[in-house]
């Protein structure tokens, strides 16, 4: 017969896997303080009757968070370049397809070129403000990374972005060569004293899903428009996902580029391993002292 003391050990791993969930929540949600507050000016901005053009203001609002993460150190002078570049290589995307009619931008500012204005270009850097703030806080570290493969897919996935309006969609050739090489590419991170691993294409499409869904958000709030939303709003068509997906890909390489010049991309020596969970403690809801060491030793840093 089953009793309470036999069940105790089961509910202890119960509890501890729900206390590491909301463990990992909680560094998710720091990690998107950037994105948070970007949407949180969108949504001001739209509610709130401003003295200035509302994308100047948004601007001038994303302009001074950026300097605020790297006063306060949230982030490095070295993740602000990397943001920069998403900056650049996001703004170069927008006047493209502005041009070309794949969405618009709603509303007149001084600092609009080409239809777009040019706080558009800090939402590509919340992607990367993200991925450096997940890479610290989860202590990231990725095995069987094959970096000039993957850049050089990373770069054919930015062409095909501008490429397949005059030629074939090479999105899906692109997506299948990127998993192949992706196949034994493994992202180990910390919750707590517990150490994991995942499959890095898997963290592209968990990541680009949360994109996708960003993405309703911000056309909602009226940040921009795809041409079936401006008479009234619609949900974005589910195969963006897939485009975001392949966009996290660009932003990976660029983030994994500064992370190698800080030494804190590639494990040394001896092939990555990751602790498995054992049981915890009978009476207690923490890891015993066994797994903590276990959990320590696991990785060279």
């Amino acid at each position: 017969m089953t009793t309470w003391r036999d069940l105790a050990p089961s509910r202890s791993r119960f509890v501890f896997g729900c206390l590491q969930f909301l463990r990992f929540g909680l560094l998710e949600l720091v990690s998107c303080l950037f994105p948070a507050f970007l949407f949180a000016g969108l949504a001001i901005s739209k509610y709130v009757d401003l003295p200035i053009a509302r994308y100047d203001a948004l601007l001038i609002y994303c302009l001074t968070l950026t300097l605020l993460f790297w006063v306060v150190r949230l982030e490095t002078w070295r993740e602000v370049a990397v943001i920069f570049g998403f900056h650049l290589v996001g703004l170069g995307l927008e006047l493209f397809k502005v041009r070309i009619g794949s969405w618009q931008y709603p509303g007149d500012a001084v600092t609009k070129f080409g239809g777009v204005p040019l706080f558009a270009g800090f939402m590509y850097a919340a992607v990367g403000s993200y991925i450096c703030q997940a890479w610290r806080r989860f202590d990231l570290r990725v095995s069987g990374y094959r970096p000039i493969a993957t850049t050089i897919l990373a770069v054919l996935i930015y062409a095909n972005f501008f490429t397949h309006h005059w030629i074939p969609d090479l999105r899906i050739p692109i997506a299948l060569t990127l998993l192949w090489f992706l196949r034994r590419t493994w992202v180990f991170f910390s919750v707590g004293v517990r150490r994991y691993r995942m499959p890095l294409a898997l963290s592209f499409v968990l990541i680009g899903f949360f994109l996708w869904i960003a993405e309703n958000f911000g056309t909602f709030l009226d940040a921009w428009n795809y041409p079936d939303q401006v008479s009234v709003w619609r949900l974005v068509h589910p195969a963006k996902f897939g485009a975001w997906a392949l966009l996290v890909s660009m932003s990976f390489v660029l983030v994994a580029s500064a992370k190698a010049l800080e030494g804190r991309l590639y494990h040394r020596g001896t092939p990555a391993t990751v602790v498995k969970p054992l049981r915890p403690h009978r009476n207690t809801m923490m890891p015993t002292t066994a797994e903590v060491q276990a959990s320590s030793e696991c990785e060279a840093p």
